[in-house]
């Protein structure tokens, strides 16, 4: 029959902690006891991106503002990466004059969104329906 330390130092050889350690991802011991509700919700929206979904809401008015309602009815704003914000657009003719107005687009978005570091726009033709 195993004893207690026998199981443990077999887990640990398979690759799993020990049991009765905490630790965090990057393998630094934590404070045991219980954490804020607060903190682990907010955590956890941070993780999973829930509040991007704001953010999106705050990019499309941003971006209505900047090209103007008839352009942006046939628009549908993106992610932004790596400075990029991303938006498909309903056809090959709008990209195109989007792409003129480009620099000032961008010069807009960046005064009305400065926090977001906005370089550059990435306009794609595609499907805008929702």
């Amino acid at each position: 029959m195993a004893k207690d330390g026998d199981r443990t130092r077999r887990k640990c050889a398979l690759g799993a902690k020990p049991l009765g350690r905490k630790t965090t991802r990057g393998g630094d011991r934590t404070k045991g006891g219980p954490r804020a509700i607060g903190d682990v919700l907010a955590e956890l929206m941070a993780q999973k991106g829930f509040g991007r979904i704001r953010g999106a809401e705050a990019f499309e008015q941003a971006w209505r503002d900047a090209v103007g309602e008839m352009a942006a009815a046939h628009t549908r704003v993106g992610a932004i990466r790596r400075g990029k914000l991303e938006i498909t657009v309903a056809n090959s003719m709008l990209v195109q004059e989007l792409t003129f107005q480009k620099p000032a687009l961008v010069r807009t978005l960046r005064e009305r969104m400065p926090h977001d570091k906005i370089k550059d726009l990435h306009f794609r033709v595609g499907n805008i329906d929702d």
